[in-house]
């Protein structure tokens, strides 16, 4: 953390958990992991690192990433329980029950919104027991469950089909909690992922390009000199720094547009490395 120019434990410790499994992976001829910004705070703190100058010690905030709605503690195991299994730090058991919870999630989602619950009188009278506005039309219980005074469980009396497994948890689990969290926690990322679904697509639409620049990727061996119409500061921060792509490039501190742009050009054009 002092040699790199941040302050904290935590922070110390992040970049010797990634700089231990890239030595690691060097010694077994394979490439290193890099997270991304919107794969967890890690990802935000070393790109930070590497391409912000950091005029006084480093520390982690989360004001300093852009996804954080991405970000969250909730779903840490969704962003990075298959790296961990890839790099060999999650056990195949694990990983097994993790791939479950997934399934379970994505499967039950997509089986909310198909369901149709019809406008009428029982209906009426569940939406008017939990003091939610009576429907006129036909509507999904994915549509119910985004609605702020209801949510998965809540609308389970009008899901007859629901899954055994997530049926009646407060009773059927009374005195299993390790089986009762895990429920509990993929209900919470049903209910997360309908309510708040429109949020977190439009943030996956801005990773999604995020991804693209990244994707750009700037030769190891590329002289910046040759590069035209590169302005004198851009050209001294970009051969001080040797970013991999086109997103870490337009994240230095004072790389402009205009300089990504003639990148962008020269290295999309053929040339003598």
């Amino acid at each position: 953390g002092q040699i790199n120019g941040s302050s904290g434990y935590e922070e110390a410790g992040a970049q010797g958990l990634i700089a231990g499994i890239n030595a690691a992976r060097l010694l077994q001829g394979k490439d290193p992991v890099v997270l991304k910004r919107s794969d967890g705070y890690i990802g935000v703190l070393i790109d930070d690192l590497v391409t912000k100058e950091t005029k006084e010690p480093y520390r982690m905030m989360t004001s300093r990433a852009e996804y954080r709605l991405l970000l969250r503690q909730d779903n840490a195991d969704l962003r990075l329980t298959d790296i961990g299994h890839e790099v060999g730090l999650i056990d195949d058991e694990r990983y097994e029950t993790f791939c479950e919870k997934r399934r379970i999630i994505e499967s039950e989602i997509s089986r909310l919104k198909e369901i149709m619950i019809g406008a009428n009188k029982s209906t009426q009278d569940f939406l008017q027991r939990h003091e939610s506005s009576p429907i006129h039309t036909a509507v999904s219980l994915a549509d119910l469950i985004r609605r702020p005074e209801l949510g998965y469980v809540e609308v389970e009396e009008l899901d007859p089909d629901r899954p055994e497994e997530l049926k009646d948890i407060e009773n059927r689990f009374a005195d299993d909690h390790k089986e009762k969290g895990r429920i509990k926690e993929i209900i919470e990322q049903i209910n997360i992922f309908l309510k708040y679904e429109g949020y977190i697509d439009r943030q996956q639409r801005q990773v999604d390009h995020f991804l693209k620049m990244e994707k750009k990727r700037i030769p190891d061996d590329i002289d910046y000199n040759k590069v035209r119409n590169l302005r004198i500061e851009a050209r001294q921060k970009l051969e001080a720094v040797r970013p991999t792509s086109i997103g870490q490039a337009s994240r230095i501190s004072g790389v402009s547009p205009a300089d990504v742009n003639m990148l962008i050009m020269y290295i999309s054009t053929p040339y003598e490395h």
